[in-house]
């Protein structure tokens, strides 16, 4: 049975709520208005944010395919992380087997390379499919992150619809993986529909930012034209994971494509240092994978390619690997 409430009193107790919520949390706790009473003391102190922290990977590609001697090398150089390629699932059969295997190097599957998302509403479909089975093998092998990229249209130019579609994709597939456990990263690439930081702002503002991250490849950012630093920051919120690499000019070519070549740590011109102090800005806490698409010695192996970044690191930027 429902009692009514006259007007009056109505009124009056809503005045003395209203009273009493303008008070201050000491004072509220003292009138005893919590049941059970509870020690709010708490929420009093500010919440502190923590200091940056780096975990720190490496990136597989640098071995053409060999994820077996990449493991190998990888770990003896004391990384903690790894990234694969999707090759990798052909080479293991089963995200079991890469599990095992890294589990017995004590390495961490920081993210899996899925390759291009196409933008062609033909086989949206099949993108979504093959980038979505990607992510499960990524999350049975005990991987956190999915990376993936995008081509530019090769037959005509490219209009803002194209950046919005691949926004658009992005946040499909973004919720697909995050029901797996996986976060999706938008990797910045040269020759890509993330090129240009414009583009890739384009790209940015068309996704769900719930769903899709940037991985921010800081020597990709700067040949295209951009300052990862100001990058770090701007994307401070959106930031799922980096790759750490550098990148030279090489003599004048027609084909814009043979100009530069990513180079080990130190021997390029990104503005490493300035990198690492926008990390530190913005708190960054998460994975910095080192990347070198291949040896640009024919002597070394990629093991010693890789011994020279984590040397800049700890004897030029002071990082403990």
């Amino acid at each position: 049975m429902l009692t009514r409430v006259p007007r009056r009193e109505f009124l009056s107790g809503a005045t003395a709520l209203a009273a009493a919520s303008c008070l201050p949390l000491r004072a509220l706790q003292a009138r005893a208005l919590l049941y059970p009473p509870r020690d709010l003391s708490y929420f009093d102190t500010p919440i502190t944010p923590a200091p940056s922290e780096i975990h720190w990977g490496y990136a597989a590609i640098t071995w053409d395919g060999n994820d077996r001697q990449a493991i190998d090398d990888i770990s003896s150089l004391g990384f903690p992380g790894i990234q694969l390629r999707s090759n990798c699932i052909q080479e293991f059969g089963s995200p079991a087997t890469v599990l095992d295997l890294l589990n017995k190097h004590q390495l961490k599957l920081v993210a899996l390379s899925s390759g291009d998302l196409k933008i062609d509403p033909a086989i949206e479909s099949e993108e979504l499919s093959k980038h979505t089975e990607h992510a499960k093998f990524t999350r049975a092998a005990g991987g956190l992150y999915l990376q993936v990229t995008s081509q530019r249209p090769k037959d005509r130019a490219i209009t803002a619809a194209d950046y919005k579609r691949l926004g658009q994709l992005l946040t499909e597939l973004g919720k697909r993986t995050a029901d797996l456990g996986v976060s999706l990263g938008f990797h910045n690439h040269m020759g890509s529909l993330g090129e240009r930081p414009e583009e890739v702002d384009q790209i940015m503002a068309a996704a769900d930012p719930r769903y899709a991250k940037l991985e921010l490849d800081i020597a990709h950012y700067f040949q295209g034209g951009g300052d990862p630093a100001k990058a770090v920051e701007k994307y401070s919120e959106r930031l799922l994971f980096l790759h750490i690499k550098d990148v030279e000019r090489q003599s004048a070519s027609a084909d814009p494509r043979h100009n530069y070549r990513f180079v080990e740590l130190g021997r390029g011109l990104v503005n490493l240092p300035a990198v690492f102090d926008a990390l530190r800005k913005v708190n960054f806490r998460g994975w910095a994978v080192v990347e070198l698409d291949g040896v640009t010695d024919k002597t070394h192996t990629p093991k010693e390619s890789a011994a020279i970044s984590k040397k800049y690191l700890q004897e030029k930027l002071g990082v403990t690997v």
